[in-house]
């Protein structure tokens, strides 16, 4: 969408924000000083890095209040559950509406008149069309250009995915890194598998963390608070490096079919992951609901 701006496509922007929880892959950091470097900087639209900390450290840190990610838990009797996900709000959701609330000169706790608005871009294709929802805040009014523009391969209206990525290859950006942490346990088996095998320092990094997390988050532990059960990044509830992920997903076989082009439609974006999370528009659907036995 920035991109799309900056050549005129669409409307030009005032600014663009990216929320850093400080445990992003290093290709996302590269990506992004391109971008900026490259397209915003020319166009004259300006890039606020913000930040609620770094989401790694704060988990390990027993002085620290820590936002939850959503762990996969074995409970005490062998069932399943999950911890409650505070992630994306905490350190997506929060930084961002400082920033705009900054921007438009109402910085918290002074409160924003009625009627004042930004008017806030996400990038939904079409093919993800229910992912597409609004902020509910006043001040923070969602659209989805994508959904709007002329151009699709199948002369529909909208950009698909597959639309994208071959704009995006027409111009030079042939290699799309996915924003998420580096241990996120939306990860699918195809994404921990690019980790394991293209990155191994950050894989290592996501197996200690994996290691760390196992008794729920330092906070909780130093306050008499333990995790009712072990933790994992991985679904199958087993140390990451323990965990199956050179299991080949039905999700990803689908994503590997061919298009009507006869090309390939499985996009670097995606990864073969359905899961994940991104302000106002989680792939996962709903905020993970709180276990009894998992608390």
């Amino acid at each position: 969408m920035l991109m799309l701006a900056a050549e005129g496509l669409l409307p030009k922007i005032d600014a663009a924000i990216f929320a850093d929880t400080g445990w992003e892959p290093a290709a996302v950091y590269t990506h992004l000083d391109r971008l900026e470097r490259e397209v915003a900087q020319p166009a004259g639209i300006p890039i606020h890095r913000v930040t609620a900390g770094n989401i790694r450290n704060d988990a390990l840190d027993p002085d620290h209040r820590f936002a939850s990610m959503p762990l996969f838990v074995k409970n005490p009797d062998g069932g399943d559950g999950m911890t409650r996900r505070q992630c994306t709000a905490e350190y997506k959701l929060k930084p961002i509406k400082a920033k705009v609330r900054q921007l438009l000169g109402y910085p918290h706790p002074t409160p924003v008149p009625r009627g004042v608005y930004v008017e806030q871009w996400i990038g939904i294709s079409r093919d993800e069309f229910g992912r597409a929802k609004d902020s509910g805040i006043n001040y923070l009014r969602s659209a989805w250009p994508l959904l709007d523009l002329d151009g699709a391969a199948d002369g529909r209206e909208g950009w698909t995915r597959t639309d994208c990525m071959r704009y995006l290859h027409s111009r030079g950006w042939k290699s799309t890194p996915k924003s998420a942490c580096i241990g996120c346990p939306f990860h699918g088996n195809a994404q921990w598998r690019q980790l394991r095998d293209e990155q191994p320092g950050e894989w290592a990094d996501a197996v200690a963390f994996d290691h760390a997390i196992r008794s729920g988050n330092a906070r909780g532990n130093a306050n008499g608070k333990p995790l009712l059960g072990e933790a994992y990044l991985h679904r199958s509830r087993r140390p990451l490096d323990q965990a199956p992920i050179d299991r080949v997903t039905a999700h990803e076989w689908a994503s590997k079919q061919t298009d009507v082009f006869g090309q390939i439609a499985d996009i670097e974006l995606e990864q073969g992951d359905p899961d994940g999370c991104s302000p106002w528009s989680c792939r996962s659907g709903q905020a993970v609901s709180d276990e009894p036995d998992a608390a």
